[in-house]
C-alpha cells in the first residue's frame, strides 16, 4: 500500500462567516462551511484504506450526515475547515472530494433557488446566481510524504491559484464585492425601480418566514441569501454524493437570538421574574407584550434558547419578542419600526413597565467572545503529540457548548481550539474564564504545553455586526496573543463612534488566585466593580464621579510624550493619588472613622492601580513563564470597571 498524507482546507473562512447582518448569519455562516467541512471528510472516509488523523471529527456531525441519528441533532458548526488524513494513494482520488462538496453546495443551493428565487428571476438573476454559486468556495488540497508534515498545506495555499470574477452592478448589503440578484446596474432612477420592485415581490411572497429572514429594501447576492435561508430548507436534502452515499439533511431552527436581544437577556429575566411575584408588573408587563408583538408583525426570538430566560417558566410567547421592542433608539427609529404611530405606544408602555418593575433602562451592549489555542500548531510535526493533541480538542469542543449554555450565551462556533459566542455583557467574562479552565482540564498530564487566548468585545447594538467580529479577531491576534504574549485576555468596548476603551492582562495575572481548583476564577476586574457597585448601593452616589477625571489623574503618573515609562511608581504614589480622589468622593462616606475611610480607598484602589499596568507574557520557557511591566500606566483597565458598574448606560 502506498501510504501518504493527504491535507484538505476550504475557505474563504473570514469571508464567509465574519461578513453578517445578524447573528443568525454568523450561525449559519459557521454552520455551512462546518456542514462542507463535515462533507469533504466523510468523502475521504468512504475511500478505501483511508483514515481520519486530525483533528478527531464530531462523530455525531457525520453520522447526520447520512441519516444515522446517533446523537443529538447537530445544532452549531463544530468541524474545523482543514484536516489531515492517512490515505492509500495508489488508489485514493483527491478529486472525488472536490467533487463531493461541489456537489452538497450545488444541491444545497438549488433547492433554496428553485422554492425562493425561480419564480420571479429574469435570465441576469439566474446568471448571477449561477456565477457566484459556482466560483465561490476555494479548496486546497496537497499530498505529503511526511507524516509530521503539518506547513505544507500553507505552503500549497500561497499558490492563490483561485480567482473569482469580478461582480458588476449593486454590491450585496451582506458580502462585500459580490453582485445582488436583481441584476440592477445602479440603485439610482430608473434602474433602482428594478432593484426595488424585485425584492420587493421575494420579500412580499411570504414563503416560509421570508418577510422575517429579509427586511423590507435589504438586497443581497445568492451567497448572502443562501446563509439567509438555509436554515428553511435545509432538512430537505437528500441527494446521492459521487462516491457512493446519500447526503441527509436535517431540522435546524431558523430563529436565532438577535444582537438586541442578547443586549436585553438579563433585564428581560428580571422582568419575567418580578412579573410572577407582582400582579402590577405582570399586567404591564402583558399591556407591552400585546403592543410590541403586534408592531413587529408577530416576530420574535421564537429558539432562543437562553438559559435564564428558558428557565422562568413561563409560556414560550411571552420570551419571544423581537430585541429591538427593548430599546427606545430602536423604537424611535423609523428605519427599524416604520410605523411609528405604533411603535410610539409601544414606548410608552415600555416605560410604564419600567417603572412597575423599577428597572433601568436596558443596556445597549452585548458581548462577542472569541477564543483560540496558542502554540499547537508548532507542536504538530511531533508525531508522539499528534494523539494527545487530537484527543485534548475533541473533549475541548465536545464541552464548551454546555459552558456557554450555562453562561446564558449563544453558541455560533466551537471546532478544534476555536470559540466564537455571543452573551449577555453580564456573563461574558465568566464563560471566558471556565472555557480558559476547561481547556487547561483537556490537556492536564497530556506532554502538550498549550494555552488559550480570548477577546471579549463590548459592542454597541447599533454597530455593524460584520464591523463587531472583525474587532474582536484583531483584538484576540494583534493583542491578546502579540501585544500580550499569549494565554492572555483583550477587552475593547465598541461604541458607534469607534473603539472607546481597550484592555489586555495574561490571564496569570488578572485573574485572582484561589487555593481550592474547585471554585471557578474570578477576574480581578470583576470583583473590583462589584466593590463599587457596592459603595454606589450604600452611599447612593455614583462612581461616575470617581471615574470621570482617572484619564486626566493617570497622566499625571506617565512621562508623556510617547514614553513607555512612569514617572512616579504607581504602586505607591499612584494608590496614594488615586485613593485621594477616591476618598474626596464621597464614595466612601457612610464610614465614620476617617482613618477606616482611608484604608477601605487604599482597599479599593490599589488592585485597580494592578490592572491598570499592563504587562507581557514572555513564555520562553513555557513551563515557567515571566511577566513584564510595558513600564506605563494604561487608564482603559480603570474605564472597563467603569463600564461593567454601569453596564453601558451612565447616568
Amino acid at each position: 500500500m502506498g501510504k501518504k498524507y493527504f491535507h484538505f482546507t476550504i475557505g474563504p473562512v473570514q469571508g464567509f462567516v465574519a461578513q453578517a447582518r445578524r447573528t443568525r448569519d454568523f450561525w449559519a455562516g459557521s454552520f455551512i462551511l462546518s456542514l462542507l467541512s463535515a462533507i469533504a471528510v466523510k468523502a475521504v472516509a468512504a475511500q478505501k484504506y483511508s483514515k481520519i488523523l486530525f483533528p478527531a471529527a464530531d462523530q455525531n456531525f457525520i453520522g447526520w450526515l447520512e441519516g444515522n441519528e446517533m446523537g443529538p441533532r447537530p445544532e452549531q458548526g463544530a468541524v474545523p475547515n482543514r484536516f489531515k488524513a492517512e490515505v492509500d494513494v495508489q488508489i485514493f482520488q483527491p478529486q472525488l472530494v472536490i467533487d463531493t462538496v461541489n456537489a452538497a453546495w450545488c444541491a444545497l443551493s438549488e433547492i433554496i433557488y428553485k422554492n425562493d428565487v425561480a419564480e420571479y428571476a429574469a435570465t441576469e438573476t439566474e446568471q448571477i446566481w449561477n456565477r457566484q454559486v459556482s466560483t465561490f468556495w476555494e479548496m486546497s488540497w496537497v499530498i505529503a510524504d511526511n507524516k509530521g508534515d503539518s506547513a505544507i498545506l500553507d505552503q500549497r495555499k500561497n499558490w492563490r491559484a483561485h480567482l473569482p470574477p469580478d461582480e458588476p452592478g449593486v454590491k450585496c448589503m451582506m458580502m462585500d464585492g459580490l453582485q445582488e440578484l436583481s441584476g440592477a446596474i445602479s440603485p439610482v432612477m430608473p434602474h433602482g425601480n428594478h432593484l426595488k420592485q424585485f425584492w420587493k415581490k421575494l420579500r412580499e411572497q411570504g414563503k416560509k418566514g421570508m418577510k422575517s429572514d429579509l427586511r423590507a429594501d435589504e438586497h443581497l447576492c445568492a451567497i448572502g441569501f443562501i446563509k439567509r435561508r438555509f436554515p428553511r430548507y435545509f432538512e430537505e436534502m437528500n441527494c446521492p454524493m459521487p462516491n457512493g452515499w446519500q447526503l441527509k439533511g436535517w431540522q435546524v431552527d431558523s430563529g436565532r437570538p438577535s444582537a438586541p436581544f442578547m443586549a436585553a437577556v438579563r433585564w428581560l429575566e428580571k422582568v419575567l421574574k418580578k412579573a410572577q411575584q407582582s400582579d402590577t408588573v405582570k399586567t404591564k408587563l402583558e399591556d407591552f407584550h400585546d403592543k410590541a408583538f403586534k408592531l413587529t408583525e408577530e416576530y420574535g426570538e421564537w429558539e432562543n434558547n437562553i438559559r435564564c430566560i428558558k428557565e422562568t417558566n413561563l409560556p414560550q410567547i411571552w420570551k419571544a419578542l423581537d430585541g429591538n421592542v427593548f430599546f427606545e433608539s430602536a423604537l424611535e427609529n423609523k428605519n427599524v419600526f416604520e410605523n411609528q404611530e405604533q411603535a410610539k405606544e409601544v414606548k410608552t408602555m415600555l416605560k410604564a413597565l419600567r417603572r412597575s418593575a423599577d428597572m433601568p433602562q436596558v443596556t445597549p451592549f452585548y458581548a462577542v467572545l472569541v477564543m483560540d489555542g496558542d502554540s499547537l500548531g508548532v507542536q504538530m510535526s511531533s508525531l508522539e503529540k499528534q494523539t494527545p493533541i487530537t484527543e485534548g480538542l475533541k473533549t475541548f469542543t465536545t464541552g464548551v457548548s454546555r459552558i456557554v449554555y450555562e453562561k446564558n450565551g449563544f453558541l455560533i462556533y466551537a471546532g478544534g481550539d476555536d470559540v466564537l459566542a455571543v452573551l449577555p455583557l453580564e456573563d461574558s467574562i465568566d464563560c471566558a474564564l471556565s472555557i480558559r479552565q476547561f481547556y487547561e482540564t483537556c490537556f492536564h498530564g497530556k506532554e502538550v504545553k498549550t494555552t488559550l487566548s480570548g477577546s471579549i468585545v463590548y459592542a454597541h447594538i447599533k454597530m455593524p455586526l460584520a464591523r463587531v467580529l472583525k474587532n474582536a479577531h484583531k483584538l484576540l491576534d494583534e493583542v491578546a496573543k502579540d501585544a500580550c504574549g499569549r494565554d492572555s485576555l483583550a477587552i475593547q468596548v465598541l461604541k458607534p463612534g469607534g473603539v472607546n476603551v481597550q484592555w489586555a492582562m495574561p490571564w496569570e495575572k488578572a485573574w485572582e488566585d484561589s487555593v481550592d481548583n474547585n471554585i471557578p476564577k474570578r477576574l480581578k476586574l470583576s470583583t473590583i466593580a462589584d466593590e463599587f457597585m457596592q459603595d454606589d448601593d450604600k452611599t447612593g452616589q455614583f462612581s461616575s464621579r470617581f471615574f470621570y477625571k482617572i484619564r486626566e489623574r493617570f497622566d499625571l503618573l506617565n512621562a508623556g510624550d510617547g514614553s513607555t515609562e512612569t514617572i512616579l511608581d504607581p504602586l505607591t504614589h499612584g494608590v496614594d493619588l488615586m485613593a485621594a480622589d477616591y476618598f474626596s468622593s464621597g464614595l466612601c462616606d457612610k464610614i465614620k472613622n476617617k482613618d477606616q475611610r482611608l484604608f477601605h480607598a487604599r482597599k479599593v484602589v490599589a488592585p485597580l492601580i494592578d490592572q491598570c499596568l499592563p504587562r507581557y507574557r514572555d513564555a520562553t520557557d513555557p513551563s515557567n513563564p515571566r511577566y513584564e511591566e510595558v513600564g506605563i500606566i494604561n487608564p482603559d483597565g480603570a474605564m472597563i470597571v467603569r463600564f461593567l458598574v454601569h453596564k453601558g448606560v451612565l447616568p
